[in-house]
This record gives structure tokens, C-alpha cells and sequence, in this order.
């Protein structure tokens, strides 16, 4: 076992784990912040979107030895304290979810998207949104979603 610190959602945490256990195990089972999902295991569906410095990175497949430098890691939870980010609203408003399983990787992916691009084309979310897979298929209400959301801003 080795123990590291992790800045997650703006806290420190410290945990001791096997080194090379997933960033999303470590998240979920020893820090109980389960809205990161567990989906494929290897960073094909994007379930398990969080975001590494700003940028979305697929949990499932990080060691978590590489995460001991500061960097800043933030959840679904993360997002805000109330599930009242302008793209969670949106995704409400848009109703997005089916089963709900993809949804805060997809959340997570279409906030980044959004910070980088405040008014992205159709096109140009669905290239974001790409890497993230829908059971459901609800591929053109999370486009609407992303839409409203860029709208709300």
C-alpha cells in the first residue's frame, strides 16, 4: 500500500491504495463520490469522464501514482454544490437522461467543451461529444442539451 494526496473537487484527501489502482476506484470505492461511473474499463465509453487540470481524462485507465503533483482533479460532483451548473440545468431542461448511466461523463465532457468554446456549432459539439457513448441513444438531446447550456451562459 502506498498513500497519496489527492486534490479533489477542491479538498485534500488522502488515501492509501495498491500503487497503480484506478483513479475511479479510488474516487467511487475509497472516497464514496460515485457519480463518476464505471463503464468499459478501457476509456472507450467515457462514463467515467472527470476532469485532470481542466481537461477531461478517462478515470478508468489513471493510475492513481500518477496524480501525487497537485494536480486538480474535479468530479461531477465537483461541478457545483447544488447540481445547479448551467450545464446540469440544461441537461435537465433538454432532458437528457434516459437511464442517466453516461450522463455525468457526458456533463463533464460537454463542460469542457464549453469553456474553451462558449457558442460551438453542432457540429463542432458532436466531434467533442464523440469519445462519449449513450446506451440509450439519446445523442440528439444531449446535443440539445449542450446547445442550451452555451445559450444559458
Amino acid at each position: 500500500m502506498a498513500s497519496y494526496t489527492l486534490d479533489i473537487n477542491n479538498k485534500k484527501h488522502q488515501v492509501e491504495v495498491a500503487e497503480g489502482t484506478s483513479l475511479l476506484w479510488v474516487i467511487r470505492e475509497h472516497l464514496g463520490l460515485t457519480g463518476t461511473k464505471y463503464g468499459c474499463g478501457i476509456a472507450q465509453c467515457g462514463a467515467c469522464t472527470i476532469h485532470v487540470d481542466g481537461e477531461p481524462m478517462k478515470a478508468c485507465v489513471l493510475p492513481v501514482n500518477n496524480f501525487s503533483n497537485g494536480e486538480k482533479i474535479t468530479t461531477i460532483e465537483g461541478l457545483s454544490e447544488n447540481g445547479d451548473h448551467p450545464v446540469q440545468k440544461a441537461w435537465i431542461e433538454a432532458q437528457a437522461p434516459q437511464c442517466g448511466y453516461c450522463h455525468s461523463g457526458q456533463i463533464m465532457q460537454a463542460v469542457n467543451l464549453l469553456e474553451k468554446n462558449p457558442n460551438p456549432s453542432r457540429e463542432e459539439i458532436k466531434e467533442h461529444m464523440n469519445g462519449n457513448i449513450c446506451r440509450c441513444g439519446t445523442y440528439l438531446r444531449i446535443i440539445k442539451a449542450v446547445e442550451l447550456a452555451a445559450q444559458n451562459k
